[in-house]
């Protein structure tokens, strides 16, 4: 499957006024295609450092950077794609079983994860090798 395909970019409404901006962005499948069971955030990494490197058999992820710049680099094991998420309304869905790595943060970045399950140490695939294995491409 081609690997643009298996994301996607969200676009979350903007309700601002004189008064300043404000994004909305709801659960269930409204805006965000899943409930939202779990919410973190990465601040204060470099532009040096390198997040995620992992996959997940279960969980589903959105990534919004509601606070300056990142990318991230998603990997299929066939292909890879580079997005960058560079403005609070837009958000990037992400399927099981892609493999992830986030970088190139910006000094303000403040990166948004909603995830679809409750975090579970052994549904991650932190070995690239072993991703391969799973999805058969090895």
């Amino acid at each position: 499957m081609n690997i643009r395909e298996q994301y996607k970019i969200l676009e979350f409404g903007d309700f601002g006024d004189e008064r300043g901006s404000l994004v909305v962005a709801e659960g269930s499948g409204k805006d965000i295609p899943f409930e939202i069971k779990r919410v973190f955030y990465m601040y204060g990494s470099s532009d040096e450092v390198v997040r995620g490197q992992h996959a997940n058999r279960r969980t589903e992820f959105v990534l919004i950077n509601v606070s300056g710049t990142s990318r991230v680099k998603v990997d299929n094991g066939y292909e890879t794609d580079i997005i960058e998420l560079n403005r609070p309304r837009m958000g990037l869905y992400l399927p099981t079983m892609l493999w992830k790595d986030m970088y190139d943060f910006s000094k303000d970045s403040v990166l948004l994860v909603l995830a679809s399950e409750h975090y579970d140490g052994s549904e991650y695939i932190r070995d690239y090798e072993q991703y391969l294995k799973e999805i058969g491409k090895k």
